[in-house]
């Protein structure tokens, strides 16, 4: 299986089950003119996958594109520190979604999988010094909503509703179950795509 993403903690989760990943970046513009946020990040993990499916016709290929939203905004990666600053404490207490859209493509067999997952992420109370440790880690800078659960931004979570494997980077069970149930693969076939 191809794995049309830059990103290490994408392979890392694909690990877990694919026994052989290739990884070859996509360099689409990552914009969609659709109207709901599901539909623009399906739209843009679609464009992904298939600017690297088109010459790879025969292969497997997989791409995603994660969002963290809090009150309607799309918080990406944040430019500096003071933007990282900036969405921790506005998402200090409260709760926000991370939506991962995916794309499956194999363009030989005509397999075009659509799909997202949505989890619901709630922050404990940042105080300023926590919120600085954390920035000074340097951690949030190149993380969709300024942390990254798996790693240290792990102390900034109160608790998660959903996918835990989804605000890391992929919803893998979702995944897994499209596998299984729109293509009837079973697991040693998914394990070997």
């Amino acid at each position: 299986m191809i794995l049309a993403s830059k990103s290490p903690r994408r392979k890392e989760i694909m690990e877990k089950i694919f026994k052989n990943i290739e990884v070859k970046v996509s360099e689409v513009e990552e914009i969609s003119d659709k109207e709901k946020i599901s539909e623009q990040i399906m739209d843009i993990a679609n464009k992904k996958a298939y600017e690297i499916a088109k010459d790879n016709k025969k292969s497997y290929v997989l791409a995603a594109d994660t969002v963290v939203v809090y009150d309607n905004m799309i918080l990406g990666k944040p430019k500096d520190k003071e933007e990282a600053k900036k969405y921790l404490k506005m998402l200090s207490e409260k709760t926000h979604e991370v939506i991962t859209g995916y794309s499956f493509l194999n363009i030989e067999k005509n397999i075009k999988i659509l799909n997202y997952e949505t989890t619901k992420v709630t922050f404990k109370k940042l105080d300023n010094e926590l919120i600085k440790w954390y920035i000074n880690q340097g951690e949030p800078l190149d993380k969709a909503g300024a942390y990254g659960i798996q790693e240290k931004g792990n102390l900034l979570v109160e608790k998660i509703e959903g996918d835990f494997y989804n605000v890391m980077g992929f919803p893998l069970s979702r995944f897994i179950t499209d596998l299984r149930e729109k293509l009837f693969y079973d697991l040693l076939q998914i394990e070997n795509l």
